[in-house]
């Protein structure tokens, strides 16, 4: 360490050495300083020289106390006593044994020791933000939901999204169903849509949640694998669960592996309730679609952003708000007629069933913005507890066997989770209008209800707290006919387990049907009970032979002969089903560039490119070999904003190279940059070289740069035609059409 040159330089050193040393310090001089006082106050002058920085250090002293105090920042007790010294624990003598009667020290290590809660059993794994929901148009004829009640009405909104099967600590980027929470605080109450970012489910019946997940947990003996369905409990459940298999489809396409958070769909799953003011009811299904479009990642770049960047959807939400990119969605209704509840020819309560959108058309009826990222993870985004029953006047379940259950777990979890009945008093959990209740005490309870009144009704305390008839806003269940005997059965109307899961396979492009057919094989590659393996392609016979046979000349066995079916409804190919067919806004927005470059870079054509990709919404990052500063082939500069070693092709949307003879020589030199693009083109990213950089494009085995047309590849000598081209190449999201990318060694 180096000697300080200044008096100032010299009270930072004084500072440093008091701390650590607690009460005793070393002036410049080498004098012993007396102890500081509880108050931070400056300490009688020590005897002995004077250190020249001493009126220095005082008057510092003085203004970091000062500061301190005005700004509100005294560190204290939980009791608000002010704390003088929290750099050492309470000893007998200074090299003695610490003193048990160290209430500081013991309350400090007393939260450490708790600080940390059970982590939920699934959607462990979450980010979160606040926003604004903002309703289009007044449905009063189908909900007397006031926050749907008018245009323009504002609702807050906190919305949580998940993973499922992943511990805490897993990446973010697993092949996994998505949660997707939205936390309304509505002048009526709080109001939960809890849904996945896929519209039906693995399991009809809530009786079997404990057994799907714990299929698809790490297996119990060795607790392995982390986040991953790529085991034998998992296809062992799922085999023997035909009900399963339309989820199956879905959880093997990339819809498992959004490229980010504000680019994937959401979906309540369940049939709900809408009910006007006239008491109707109609069935509803709720999704959310994303203003940005619904893309995905390849699960070769999946894997590797889970070593790389684990936290890459998190780290995206949040960016995108910080850089005022809003993630924005419309909520949409799909709404039937309750006389029309059996035309489907499947049933609406079923959980693995889904209505094809060329059926019964999604209709917009509000837009939700995140604009605001949580203060604090753990009191926000961890603390927050949705549930099902969380509903507002307007707003009703059904009879979904699925749903039924879920109404008791979520409730039964946080008791657990959060300590207690009393959770709802956890800021991010309270509801922003009045609420009053009779509840008293338990683990954490925070109101202090006044008075001696705990029961209803009563005539004691005026007014008293009474009930809401259902006509002044009081929520009221739908008064739904039931008949039948107590049974433990299911309904025939459950019984077809293949013919959505065919519709899905048949709504998907080529390329996404190859990428369903590479998850099954390397999923069930993983599994090493043959008889398991086999069951599994018994099942996939009845969505596909084709789908079936792909699958197994891959495992080395002959197609099996079907397993056992109920019903065959054939469906027309639902385009809205499929991320590529359903077409998606060219916006590139938010898109994330890398711009690889060297010293002897053309930094006018690099600077050109980047204004235009800029301007259209973009986020450009110029990685090179070293930090600081390029030098250009004109004698201009450019500033390098990460090495190219440490942000990989994973992290990106797209590649451009500049020209400029000397930078293209240096990253033909570089494994790393050549591996960048290969990566890059691989992945089937957006890629474009300017002038002379299409050597390195060559040199990296692209077809492009030699001549051939390849789909989302482009180099020109014009700046303005390669720019227009990249934008429109970059707003496709990925050219999967590429015959040569599988060819590329990255």
């Amino acid at each position: 360490m180096t000697a300080p040159d200044t008096p100032e330089e010299q009270v930072v050193a004084d500072a440093s050495r008091r701390r650590f040393l607690g009460t005793a310090g070393v002036t410049t001089a080498g004098a012993v300083v007396a102890p500081m006082v509880a108050n931070r106050a400056v300490a009688a002058q020590p005897a002995g020289p004077v250190a020249a920085g001493a009126p220095i250090a005082n008057k510092l002293e003085d203004l970091a106390r000062e500061t301190s105090i005005d700004a509100g920042q005294a560190l204290t007790t939980n009791q608000g006593v002010k704390i003088a010294d929290h750099q050492n624990t309470l000893k007998a003598g200074l090299r003695g044994p610490a003193l048990l009667e160290d209430q500081l020290f013991r309350e400090k290590l007393t939260a450490f020791d708790h600080e940390r809660i059970p982590e939920r059993v699934v959607h462990a794994r979450g980010a979160a933000a606040h926003g604004v929901f903002e309703s289009y148009a007044s449905l009063s004829q189908l909900t007397k939901a006031s926050f749907l009640a008018s245009a323009g009405k504002k609702t807050p909104v906190f919305v949580r999204f998940s993973t499922v099967a992943g511990s805490k600590g897993s990446a973010d980027t697993a092949r996994d169903v998505r949660g997707f929470a939205v936390k309304f605080y509505t002048d009526e109450g709080n109001y939960d849509l809890v849904g996945n970012n896929i519209p039906v489910f693995f399991i009809q019946d809530a009786i079997k949640f404990p057994d799907l997940i714990h299929a698809a947990k790490p297996e119990a003996d060795r607790e392995i694998p982390q986040a991953s369905t790529a085991h034998d409990t998992f296809w062992d459940f799922i085999s023997l669960m035909p009900e399963s298999t339309h989820m199956v489809m879905w959880i093997m396409s990339d819809r498992a592996i959004p490229r980010a958070y504000q680019m994937m769909e959401g979906f309540g799953v369940h049939t709900f309730r809408m009910i006007n003011a006239q008491g109707t009811s109609r069935f509803v299904k709720f999704h959310w679609k994303p203003l940005k479009g619904v893309h995905g990642l390849a699960w070769d770049e999946a894997q590797k952003l889970a070593g790389k960047d684990p936290d890459f959807h998190r780290r995206d939400l949040a960016d995108a708000i910080v850089a005022k990119d809003f993630p924005e969605w419309e909520l949409g209704v799909q709404v039937v007629e309750e006389a029309d509840a059996t035309r489907f020819g499947f049933d609406l309560l079923d959980a693995t069933k889904l209505i094809p959108e060329e059926l019964v058309p999604v209709r917009p009826i509000g837009k939700m913005t995140l604009n605001r990222n949580p203060d604090n993870y753990f009191a926000e985004t961890e603390q927050v507890a949705f549930h099902t029953g969380n509903l507002v006047p307007g707003i009703d379940v059904t009879d979904d066997p699925l749903l039924q259950g879920r109404m008791f777990s979520y409730v039964d979890t946080q008791l657990t989770r959060l300590g207690g009945p009393n959770f709802h008093e956890i800021p991010i959990n309270r509801p922003l209008c009045p609420f009053h209740n009779l509840q008293r005490d338990g683990f954490h309870r925070q109101t202090i209800a006044k008075g001696r009144v705990n029961y209803e009704p009563s005539s004691i305390d005026v007014p008293p707290i009474q009930e809401v008839p259902p006509s002044r806003g009081g929520f009221a269940s739908y008064p739904e006919p039931i008949s039948g005997n107590k049974v433990r059965h299911r309904s025939e109307t459950f019984a077809d387990h293949y013919s959505q899961a065919t519709l899905f396979w048949q709504s998907q492009t080529k390329p996404e049907q190859q990428h369903i057919v590479e998850a099954l094989q390397f999923e069930l590659g993983k599994v090493s009970v043959p008889a398991v393996r086999l069951r599994m392609l018994s099942n996939l016979v009845n969505v596909d032979r084709d789908l079936a046979a792909r699958v197994a000349a891959v495992l080395g066995v002959p197609v099996p002969p079907a397993s056992p079916r109920v019903g065959n409804r054939k469906y027309a190919p639902s385009p809205a089903l499929s991320m590529i067919a359903r077409g998606n806004p060219k916006s590139i927005v938010g898109r994330k560039i890398a711009f690889l470059a060297a010293d002897g870079v053309d930094e006018a054509g690099l600077q050109a490119v980047k204004a235009e990709l800029t301007k259209s919404g973009a986020v450009v990052k110029v990685l090179a070999p070293h930090l600081g500063n390029l030098r250009g082939a004109n004698g201009g500069a450019v500033k390098v904003d990460d090495l190219i070693v440490t942000m990989p092709s994973v992290v990106f949307d797209a590649v451009f190279v500049p020209g400029g003879d000397a930078s293209v020589k240096a990253l033909k030199a570089s494994g790393d940059a050549v591996h960048f693009v290969r990566e890059a083109f691989k992945h089937a990213k957006a890629l474009a070289a300017l002038a002379g950089a299409s050597d390195l494009l060559s040199f990296a085995g692209i077809p492009a740069a030699a001549g051939a047309t390849v789909p989302g590849v482009s180099t020109s000598l014009d700046t303005n035609a390669l720019v227009r081209k990249f934008i429109a190449d970059i707003g496709v999201h990925r050219h999967w059409e590429r015959a040569q990318k599988d060819s590329i060694a990255a």
